[in-house]
């Protein structure tokens, strides 16, 4: 499954990259009719399209032994960049078998991007560990990390500035005393594993859209306890730094494990309480609530549902601002009619853009200014 998240940074350098129509040469001495005539040398996994033949860099987070119902053994990988992540199959005719790359570390891979059960993958035909040398065929750690495309400087403001809108007293202190606390991971977490918001600062970026839109529902619905949401809007998914571990290996912690974000949520609003002297205890109550019902119902986690309005609301907001970014990323790669599997349905993407019109003469030019490029050590077949 191919996710994207665009951070402007690296789709501006990525620019830079072109189609190589002669990459095969370069890589095979030579090319054959079970080859592709063109290759995409680093580019970013947003950018790969069914077909495309595609060699670069990436993070493995995810390297795994399984079956398929036949009985054929192959290796699962999960592959991530700044931009997105791919699933990738290597199965046992693959050179990739005999090659050298753990989990949880940067790997160079060549491979052809297929579709299978209406998902993207990458069929993987090699691949290695990254190295030092590599960095002069455009290996960059700080490429390869998936980030929010918002600003985190500018998320964070944002974040302080509806938070200053709570009133009262015990309530400011306990926001001001959480962030002191954890504000450093909270800017760098990510919001889940893959499903929304799986990137550096996703958490953050998570918990200021929902602030921003928990504002605007309590002008609305005036009878609503605002301080109250705006807190547990703050703790709902503060659990997340100890259950998930940080980009990119992004991976469930031990604790994470036994005991999940919900519960780890509601210690660590326990704990802050407690700094607290004389912390109201009817406000901590409600509060716990709503970290415990936030997910909604216990099929979904939740030990408790919601008992309260604010609890109600809470989930819904939680709810509609992780759906609709799995919309927006789906967008990002697809469109017409998709299944996503985390909604468990199929949704309309809109009508794929045009392809915009391209002079011959245009093409000409860029190919007279793309050099060759030398073929990444290691994945050559004598190797």
């Amino acid at each position: 499954m191919r996710q994207c998240w665009g951070t402007d940074a690296f789709v501006a350098q990525a620019k830079s990259y072109q189609r190589l129509s002669d990459l095969s040469s370069a890589l095979y001495g030579g090319y054959t009719a079970a080859m592709p005539p063109a290759a995409l040398r680093n580019q970013p996994i947003c950018r790969w399209h069914e077909g495309d033949f595609v060699q670069g860099f990436a993070f493995l987070a995810r390297k795994e032994h399984r079956q398929d119902r036949k009985g054929t053994a192959y290796l699962h990988l999960e592959l991530q960049d700044a931009t997105g992540g791919m699933v990738g199959k290597v199965w046992a005719d693959s050179q990739a078998m005999l090659g050298r790359f753990e989990a949880q570390s940067y790997v160079a891979f060549e491979g052809v991007v297929q579709r299978h059960r209406e998902e993207l993958q990458l069929n993987v035909r090699r691949c290695r560990a990254a190295n030092d040398d590599d960095r002069r065929y455009g290996f960059d750690e700080a490429l390869l990390v998936p980030t929010t495309r918002e600003d985190l400087d500018v998320l964070w403001a944002r974040l302080l500035s509806t938070l200053d809108r709570v009133e009262r007293p015990p309530l400011r202190r306990l926001v001001e005393e959480t962030l002191a606390a954890h504000g450093r991971e909270l800017r760098e977490h990510p919001a889940a594993k893959s499903i929304h918001h799986a990137c550096r600062g996703g958490l953050l970026e998570h918990v200021v859209s929902m602030l921003e839109l928990m504002a605007r529902v309590c002008e609305h619905y005036r009878e609503l306890d605002r301080d109250l949401l705006l807190v547990g809007v703050l703790f709902h998914d503060l659990g997340k730094l100890r259950e998930l571990g940080p980009m990119p290996g992004n991976d469930y912690t031990r604790e994470g494990r036994f005991i999940g974000h919900i519960v780890i949520g509601r210690d660590l609003l326990r704990e802050r309480c407690a700094a607290i002297p004389d912390f109201p205890a009817d406000a901590q109550l409600l509060l716990e609530h709503l970290v415990l019902s936030h997910q909604g119902t216990r099929e979904y986690g939740s030990p408790v549902e919601p008992m309260t309005a604010e609890a109600i609301v809470l989930h819904f907001v939680d709810d509609l601002d992780s759906k609709l970014e799995q919309v927006r990323k789906a967008k990002e790669n697809a469109s017409g009619f998709q299944f996503l599997r985390p909604m468990g349905r199929h949704l309309f993407l809109g009508e794929a853009p045009p392809a915009p019109a391209v002079p011959p003469e245009a093409e000409a030019a860029v190919e007279e200014r793309v050099p060759v490029q030398p073929a990444l050590p290691g994945l050559l077949p004598e190797d």
